[in-house]
C-alpha cells in the first residue's frame, strides 16, 4: 500500500501534489480562459452568441459524463494509463479547435475536449486516496484547492491578454500546450499508485454493482451530498453572480474581477488553514466547527432580501463568506468520503465528481430559470444548498462516519 499519513516529507509542494493541481484545474482553465473570446469567436465564426454557449454547454455534459468512465477503468488498469488516453484526447480536441471553421464542428470538439480532460479531475482524487490516510487526504485536498482558487482568478485574463495580441484561436493554442506539457509531466512525475492487490475486474455487471453499492454506502453518499451541495450554492453564485453585481448593483464589468478575484482569494486562504487544522483537529471537527456559517450567512441574507433590503455589502459579505467556507468543506467531505474506498478509489472518485458536478450544473438550471430581476433567486439557492448541507452533516453524515468507525 502506498497509505501515508504525512507523504509530503519536508516539501509544501511535491511534484506529484503540483501535477494533481495542474490536472484538477485542467476543466476550470478550459471553461474560464475562452470565456472573454464569446464575442469574438461569434463574429469570426459568423453565429449568434447562443450558438457560442453551446460550445461551453457540450464541454461541461463531456466533463460530467466522462468521469463515469474513467472511475473504474483506472482501478482496473491503474491511474496513469487512463491519464494517457484522457490527456492525449484533450489535447488532440485543443488542437483541432484551433483550425474550426464552422460552429458545428466546434461544439462537437469541445464536448471531446471536455472528456479528455475530466480523466485529471477524478485520476486526481483517487491518487491522493492511494498515497494518504483520511487526514493526509484532506490536506492534500486543501492543497489542491490553492490552485483550483487560482485558476478562476488567472484564467480570464490570461485570455483576455490573448485576445489583445492574437484572435480566439491562440486560447486553445495554450491550452494544447498546457494539456502537452501535463502529459508530458505525467510520464516523468508521476509513479502508479494503485496497489496491484486492489485492481478490481474490469466487467460490466461488476461495475454497475460497484456504483450501486456506492449509491448504498450512507457514509460516502452523505459526504458527497454535502459537498455537492456546497459545489451547487457556488455554481448559483457563478451563473447568477453577473447580473446581481453588474446589471443590479451597477459595478463596472472590468471591476467585477475584482471581486471575484477576492472571493476566490478567502477560499484559497481558508483551504490552506483547513491544511493546517487537520492535523490539529479531525476533518469531521471541522466540518461540525465551519458548516452553520455559510447555512446561517445565507438564510438571514435571503431573508432580508425577500423583505425588500437591497444592499450590496450584504450581498459581498455573503459571497465572500459562503465561497470561504467551500475551502474548509469541499477538501474535508471529498477526504472523508473516499476514506473507506480504497480498493474502488477511482470508481469512488469518479461517482463523486459526477454527483457533485451534476448537482453543480442544476443549480445553474434553476438559476437560469428562476429570474425575477432581483438578488432574490441567488441568495434564496445559496441559502437552500448550504442549509441543506448542514442538516445534512448533523442528521446523516456525523452519524454514519461515527458508525463506520465502531
Amino acid at each position: 500500500m502506498h497509505t501515508n499519513s504525512s507523504p509530503f516529507q519536508g516539501k509544501r509542494f511535491p511534484g506529484w501534489l503540483i501535477l494533481l493541481a495542474g490536472l484538477t484545474a485542467m476543466g476550470a482553465l478550459s471553461i474560464d480562459m475562452y470565456l472573454p473570446s464569446f464575442a469574438f469567436i461569434a463574429n469570426d465564426l459568423g453565429v449568434g452568441s447562443n450558438m457560442v454557449q453551446l460550445t461551453l454547454s457540450t464541454f461541461l455534459i463531456g466533463l460530467a459524463a466522462g468521469q463515469m468512465f474513467y472511475g473504474p477503468i483506472s482501478d482496473r488498469f491503474g491511474r496513469k494509463p487512463p491519464l494517457y488516453f484522457g490527456i492525449s484526447l484533450y489535447v488532440l480536441a485543443s488542437l483541432a479547435c484551433v483550425f474550426v471553421t464552422n460552429i458545428e464542428t466546434l461544439v462537437v470538439l469541445r464536448f471531446f475536449q471536455g472528456l479528455g480532460g475530466c480523466s485529471g479531475m477524478v485520476i486526481s482524487r483517487a491518487v491522493v486516496r492511494d498515497k494518504m490516510g483520511a487526514e493526509g487526504s484532506a490536506k492534500a485536498f486543501s492543497l489542491l484547492m490553492l490552485v483550483f482558487g487560482l485558476a478562476p482568478i488567472l484564467a480570464p485574463f490570461i485570455g483576455g491578454l490573448l485576445l489583445t495580441v492574437s484572435t480566439w484561436r491562440a486560447i486553445f493554442v495554450l491550452l494544447t500546450l498546457f494539456g502537452a506539457l501535463c502529459l508530458f509531466s505525467t510520464h516523468r512525475v508521476m509513479e502508479e499508485s494503485l496497489d496491484q492487490q486492489h485492481v478490481v475486474p474490469l466487467h460490466l455487471g461488476n461495475i454497475l454493482r460497484q456504483y450501486y453499492g456506492l449509491l448504498k454506502h450512507r457514509q460516502f453518499m452523505a459526504y458527497v451530498l454535502c459537498g455537492g451541495l456546497m459545489q451547487a450554492g457556488m455554481f448559483a453564485y457563478i451563473s447568477g453572480g453577473p447580473f446581481v453585481l453588474i446589471e443590479l448593483h451597477g459595478i463596472k464589468p472590468q471591476n467585477f474581477g475584482f471581486v471575484f478575484g477576492a472571493n476566490a482569494i478567502g477560499l484559497i486562504a481558508c483551504s490552506q488553514i483547513n491544511a493546517r487544522l487537520v492535523f490539529k483537529s479531525s476533518s469531521d471537527r471541522v466540518l461540525g466547527k465551519v458548516l452553520w456559517f455559510p447555512a446561517s450567512l445565507c438564510i438571514v441574507s435571503a431573508i432580508l432580501v425577500a423583505f425588500g433590503v437591497n444592499n450590496l455589502y450584504l450581498l459581498l459579505a455573503t459571497f465572500f463568506g459562503f465561497l470561504s467556507c467551500y475551502g474548509f468543506i469541499s477538501p474535508n467531505t471529498a477526504a472523508i468520503a473516499l476514506s473507506q474506498q480504497g480498493r474502488q478509489a477511482g470508481t469512488a472518485a469518479a461517482l463523486m465528481g459526477t454527483v457533485q458536478f451534476s448537482m453543480g450544473m442544476l443549480s445553474g438550471l434553476v438559476m437560469s430559470v428562476w429570474h425575477d430581476g432581483t438578488a432574490l433567486p441567488l441568495v434564496t439557492v445559496m441559502a437552500v444548498c448550504a442549509g441543506a448541507a448542514y442538516l445534512l452533516y448533523h442528521r446523516v453524515a456525523k452519524h454514519a462516519s461515527k458508525s463506520a468507525a465502531a
